[in-house]
């Protein structure tokens, strides 16, 4: 049923080959990872097994990526023990802090913006009648490089802000920026929170290992069963707007709703539990997003590690709500518009932020000047996620649209094109059925109803739930190795 690459746009990105979640390879490579980690005991070996490990991961997608992984980690190295070393002069730890800065996303920028930022000069100017001439660089976006950089970046940070001291051992630290688990697509880890795990000893857990694995299957399942799954239907729509009218495209987007997040957050689950069976606790990345009753809540729920990320290092530099009530709703905005701009050069991902952007300001108005709902009725909840549903839908058709015109296109069609929905039988099969299972279990968790599948009190109950998820996985998953939404950025 899976057809490959699912791509929001074409993008200079290398062709995912390597050793994805939901390949063969991995299936092999994590178990024995695992058994020589836990053999090993309290050998100081340990640790530098894993970094070997985890670059051996990296590498499997291309080798020369490393060097760049590489030159990050030595770069954010180097200044926290210079940062650490000058404590009394605050002009020096703030020049090597920039330097580090300039130089990690000097990178980032090469390699993910240059082109695009390029292109975008070039079309301003030829639309005034002036030449541009430099051309396009030839290069591939790395997999994965927007996660580490953020991670080694906000390290540098942190021991710049005194939250941290500096990690005096290279291989702990290059470990840091690069576990396996979390390394392609996180969650973006702080310092504070895993630094300290590869300092402790992790001895083999058998509720450790039974809890991750677990976690591992339910992320096998939002991937294989449900992202891979209804991606065939997203695809056919939003790779040939021009056939499709406003019904089709309605149900493409509510798929890729649906589609997004439970690739992202398999992925997420997938890792989480993965580096739980190994004894690492990495931090939560995902709290049934979508039943979010308003934009902020939402934001708490979606790709915490990025959003904390981003108001710790960008939106409370830049003031906060400490400020003059204009300049925090421009924070706002820009926190926003810098969002989306990490995650892709293009202008498409710049909108999605800036709705996001004007859905948080228009919400935070509201609710100071018209409205501050206190004790709302079951019915006003509803309501209010029904419409925070339809609103993050509505931003997620730029996200998936492989153009801006094709976005404005599909939102035109929604409006106006109704005629008879495109269905694939097969699709709308698996794909609702697997729904409902995603549903039921998200309803669980975000109403906290007492209701046990995996981790009921009962033997018989989780043993059941185990393996009739293996086994609608094994029967009903897409097993053809799709690559993760999120590699891309």
């Amino acid at each position: 049923m899976y057809n490959g690459l699912n791509r929001p746009r074409s993008q200079d990105h290398d062709e995912i080959r390597g050793m994805l979640f939901n390949s063969f390879e991995f299936l092999l490579f994590f178990p024995a990872v695992s058994l020589i980690y836990f053999l090993l005991g309290k050998n100081k070996l340990r640790n530098p097994f894993l970094l070997i490990a985890s670059y051996y991961f990296y590498m499997n997608w291309k080798p020369i990526y490393a060097v760049l992984i590489l030159t990050s980690t030595i770069l954010t190295y180097a200044c926290g023990l210079l940062v650490e070393k000058y404590a009394g002069d605050k002009r020096k730890q703030k020049a090597f802090l920039v330097i580090s800065l300039i130089l990690n996303f000097g990178i980032l920028f090469i390699f993910k913006y240059f082109n695009f930022i390029n292109e975008s000069v070039f079309t301003v100017l030829s639309s005034m009648g002036l030449r541009w001439t430099v051309p396009n660089l030839n290069v591939l976006l790395p997999v994965g490089i927007s996660f580490y950089t953020f991670q080694a970046v906000g390290y540098s940070i942190d021991v710049y802000r005194g939250t941290i001291k500096a990690e005096k051992d290279f291989l702990t630290y290059a470990l840091f920026v690069s576990f396996f688990p979390q390394l392609v697509a996180g969650p973006i880890e702080r310092a504070k929170n895993l630094l300290p795990q590869f300092h402790a000893e992790h001895r083999f857990d058998a509720e450790d290992v039974r809890e991750g694995i677990k976690q591992m299957i339910w992320g096998f399942f939002m991937k294989l069963c449900v992202a891979d799954c209804i991606s065939e239907y997203v695809d056919a729509v939003f790779n040939n707007v021009p056939n499709h009218n406003g019904l089709s495209m309605i149900m493409a987007t509510v798929f890729f709703t649906f589609q997004i997040y439970c690739d992202f957050a398999g992925y997420s689950n997938i890792a989480i539990g993965a580096a739980r069976i190994m004894g690492f606790r990495l931090m939560e990345n995902f709290r049934q997003p979508y039943f979010s009753m308003s934009i902020k809540e939402f934001w708490k729920r979606w790709h915490i590690s990025l959003s904390t990320w981003f108001m710790d290092y960008l939106y409370i530099p830049l003031g906060g709500n400490r400020v003059k009530y204009g300049r925090h709703l421009l924070n706002l905005m820009i926190t926003f518009l810098v969002s989306g701009l990490w995650h892709g050069a293009n202008w498409t991902f710049v909108i999605w932020g800036a709705l996001h952007g004007t859905y948080l300001i228009l919400e935070n108005v509201m609710r100071k000047f018209i409205y501050a709902p206190k004790n709302e009725s079951i019915l006003s909840k509803v309501f209010s996620t029904i419409v925070c549903f339809t609103l993050v839908c509505f931003a997620w058709i730029f996200f998936r649209a492989n153009s801006i015109s094709d976005a404005f296109t599909i939102v035109g069609k929604i409006f106006t094109d109704w005629g008879p929905l495109y269905t694939n039988i097969e699709v709308f099969l698996y794909g609702f059925t697997s729904l409902f299972i995603l549903i039921i279990k998200d309803a669980k968790d975000a109403f906290n109803l007492r209701i046990n599948f995996m981790h009921s009190q009962y033997y018989w109950v989780r043993l059941v739930s185990v393996v009739f998820l293996i086994s609608y996985i094994m029967l009903f998953g897409a097993l053809s190795g799709g690559a993760f939404i999120y590699f891309q950025f």
